[in-house]
């Protein structure tokens, strides 16, 4: 049975402003940095209501490299404001990907490239606010 996600993994080829961005998205420093060949090769950060775990992996260390960009799912996270959130990621130096839009009631997504190729979503989502309130 599957009982919810646990990493989400994005890819970033310059370690040191992927990881200098993301904690300013974030506003915290990683809380785990894994080093390979004397280099960054893995950061990850805890986020939101539920700590969930956002890495991000050194192209150069992928299984499976990326094969051009952007690729992969697309991870919207929970924000109770998308036009601020969409506009502070491209504040912070993010490509526009899919403006502020409502998907029906109590639901509004948005999304960005980040600068290393990866795309980040925001929602608002009603349903994820209805399950808070019963944890």
């Amino acid at each position: 049975m599957l009982r919810g996600f646990t990493t989400v993994t994005f890819f970033a080829d310059d370690m040191t402003a992927a990881r200098d961005w993301y904690t300013k998205v974030f506003e915290s420093e990683p809380y785990f940095v894994r080093e390979a060949a004397g280099e960054p090769a893995y950061l990850e950060w805890r986020a939101g209501d539920y700590q969930h775990e956002f890495g991000l992996l050194n192209s150069r260390f992928a299984p499976h490299p990326p094969a051009g960009r952007p690729a992969g799912a697309v991870i919207y996270w929970a924000v109770d404001d998308v036009e601020a959130a969409y506009r502070r990621l491209l504040d912070l130096g993010a490509r526009p990907h899919a403006e502020p839009t409502e998907r029906g009631p109590g639901f509004i997504t948005a999304s960005v490239t980040d600068p290393f190729g990866n795309i980040l979503g925001v929602m608002f989502n009603q349903h994820y606010l209805d399950v808070l309130a019963t944890s």
